[in-house]
């Protein structure tokens, strides 16, 4: 297990302060391209919770869930370049999201947990072996509570591996995915580590490269490639 030290952690028994609003290097609220795509993608809804979900399945489904997209330089962990990019892991996906709720004036934070995948394929468990993943997912202040939110999995995605989508309303945690179609475990979560109104990089990297060496020398030595739609991992 880790423990995490961050100067942006959040603690969500606590209303939201007001840096979990304020845009900042890797949740770049203020850029046009996150502001426009959040204006788009809420048009219709009138409250924050209608807004909140209206900008999870923006999320969800159109940025493609991509697990080897994770060894990448700095600046492609900025809100505005993974939407560009229009793939992207876990935390990436949930910075887009989280950037996307500051745009519209919801308060929002990245949660990071520990989960167990209990159908990754042959190819990840070779790379990763038995550690627990290090999961990203969004956190938002809605009605006054925070409620939390996965947009990694992509529908397409989840039709062609037989796994549920998980789905969000705005008032219900909607974190992982507990069972496929076929009623067999897929996602346990083991341990949250809490929420940050920052991405804690440099923390992530370690993580990724303590927990993930193979995996994360492979993809630095370009051996892989861009697996988009491999298996849930």
């Amino acid at each position: 297990m880790i423990d995490i030290v961050h100067d942006s952690y959040v603690n969500l028994s606590q209303e939201p302060d007001e840096r979990c609003l304020q845009p900042n290097e890797f949740i770049d609220a203020d850029h046009p391209a996150i502001q426009a795509y959040a204006a788009v993608a809420i048009e219709g809804a009138s409250t924050d919770a209608e807004k909140a979900v209206k900008l999870y399945y923006a999320v969800r489904d159109p940025l493609i869930y991509a697990p080897y997209h994770c060894y990448l330089p700095r600046e492609k962990y900025k809100a505005s370049a993974i939407l560009a990019d229009q793939k992207g892991y876990c935390v990436p996906k949930s910075l887009v999201l989280v950037a996307m709720a500051r745009a519209v004036g919801i308060p929002s934070v990245l949660g990071l947990a520990d989960v167990k995948n209990h159908l990754a394929t042959e190819k990840m468990t070779k790379m990763t072996g038995d550690s627990p993943y290090f999961h990203g997912y969004a956190v938002f202040w809605l009605d006054g509570k925070w409620v939390k939110a996965s947009p990694a999995f992509n529908l397409s995605m989840c039709e062609r591996f037989d796994v549920r989508p998980l789905e969000f309303n705005g008032r219900d945690d909607a974190l992982l995915h507990e069972f496929d179609r076929q009623d067999r475990r897929h996602m346990e979560y083991l341990r949250d580590h809490g929420a940050f109104a920052e991405f804690p990089y440099e923390l992530s990297e370690t993580v990724l490269w303590e927990r993930f060496p193979l995996l994360m020398e492979t993809l630095k030595n370009n051996q892989v490639g861009d697996m988009e739609n491999e298996k849930f991992a």
